[in-house]
């Protein structure tokens, strides 16, 4: 048993709000038999599916494995937020590779955002995509932080679209106490995440890649990907699996992390939306296991929060969830929870991407690390850069620092559980 069905059933979406507005959805055959290509790609997420549109768009002959559903993993469930710059902070970038390499990695983080929007666009992808994204200062200290960090990216990096904002200028956004101010940011915004899988799966189609769904791999090899009930041999192949690696990689696992992460939506709230939120923005606040929510179309509330670190989701998602939310706001957690869903993604221990070369011809994409809308899209195009000779962006991004995570293969979670215990404490303290 692995990550791909600890949880939920094998070849289905899970029953979440995502699923049930998502409208029509595609159904690609599973692979049967044996076939050729030039490019396999194994994983029908962000990173995969960008990867398969940009070789085909290029011309090349592309199949892409899934082993569920396009959009069936992290792409599919999560928070639905589009960042502008790389997950970890800039400063620790500027720190580790050097400022040169820092502005190169800002600006592929830059051009990530840009490059999600731009393909929303190009193809007519109907994800709700709306502006706007508020971080929010769980601690007073953590409001002096981001006002620095604020002014760093201005100055530095040119952020377009930055606004600081005061305890009581959060206020008017956020009806709450509990937070010390923050900064609105109105590149970044939210989208629908399945809507936006499901359009770039279309997408590929239409350039000509051969889609499989329900065809999870087997084994992978250079020059060749083995499911069940048939095998690719392709000139390149590349892994884009993300937290559903389950050991078929082993070198790329090593590297990253799974990570469980719940989700519920509320009933429509019509007219008590504003209690919660006043302006149609994403939300994410500053703790270490942070809280994270924005407003739907319906006017229900989007809230995820809470960590698993095993393979298994807690008994209640909603209850999980229910104790982030009256944190932050009492009265919501008391309204009526319509869905709740989980899901697997992977970090990397300085929350930096995995960019792999596991043989010759095969690559590896991974380690999101929660940033995996515009991350995840960018990185299937740098690995797409990759495999046609275009190598600068490929080799700037293989050198990150991605050390294996310590402990091994059994003792990795526990050790990391633990550490992720202590964070979560300093939250409360």
């Amino acid at each position: 048993m692995g990550f791909l069905t600890a949880n939920d059933t094998p070849g289905q979406h899970p029953r979440s709000w995502y699923a049930e507005t998502a409208g029509a959805l595609p159904d690609h055959p599973a692979l049967d038999g044996s076939t050729k290509a030039d490019v396999c790609i194994v994983g029908g997420g962000y990173a995969g599916l960008s990867a398969a549109l940009h070789l085909a768009e290029a011309g090349l002959d592309v199949v892409l494995l899934e082993a569920n559903r396009i959009g069936w993993g992290a792409s599919g469930r999560n928070g639905g937020q589009l960042g502008y710059g790389p997950r970890a902070d800039i400063g620790k970038y500027e720190r580790t590779v050097g400022k040169d390499d820092a502005r190169k990695v800002w600006d592929i983080a830059a051009e990530a955002n840009r490059l999600v929007r731009d393909l929303i666009d190009r193809h007519a992808i109907d994800c709700d995509w709306t502006p706007g994204y508020v971080e929010a200062a769980w601690k007073p200290a953590h409001a002096g932080e981001l006002s620095a960090h604020l002014d760093h990216l201005r100055e530095v990096y040119g952020h377009p679209g930055l606004t600081p904002l005061s305890r009581e200028e959060l206020r008017e956004i956020i009806p709450t106490e509990r937070y010390h101010g923050g900064f609105i940011d109105r590149e970044a915004g939210h989208l629908h995440p399945l809507r936006l899988a499901l359009g770039l799966g279309r997408a590929a189609a239409a350039a000509g890649a051969r889609i499989h769904e329900r065809s999870p791999a087997t084994s992978i090899a250079d020059g060749r990907v083995e499911t069940a009930t048939g095998t690719v041999e392709a000139d390149w192949v590349i892994a884009a699996m993300n937290g559903y690696i389950d050991g078929l990689v082993p070198r790329a696992a090593r590297r990253t992390l799974p990570l469980n992460n719940f989700i519920v939506a509320t009933e429509p709230l019509g007219d008590r939306l504003g209690e919660f939120i006043r302006q149609p923005v994403a939300v994410c606040d500053t703790k270490y296991v942070l809280n994270y929510w924005r407003p739907t179309p319906d006017d229900r509330i989007l809230w995820g929060g809470g960590e698993s670190y095993g393979m298994r989701f807690p008994a209640s998602i909603e209850a999980t969830v229910r104790r982030q939310i009256a944190t932050v706001f009492p009265k919501l957690a008391k309204v009526p929870v319509t869905h709740a869903w989980g899901g697997t993604l992977a970090i990397t221990a300085t929350r930096m991407p995995a960019f792999q070369r596991l043989g010759p011809r095969t690559l590896s994409i991974s380690g999101w690390s929660g940033s995996g809308i515009h991350m995840g899209t960018m990185g299937g195009k740098i690995a797409a850069e990759a495999v046609r000779g275009t190598l600068a962006r490929w080799d700037l991004m293989q050198k990150l620092p991605t050390p294996a995570f310590p402990g091994g293969r059994w003792f990795r979670t526990p050790l990391q559980t633990l550490a992720m215990l202590w964070y979560s404490l300093r939250d409360r303290l």
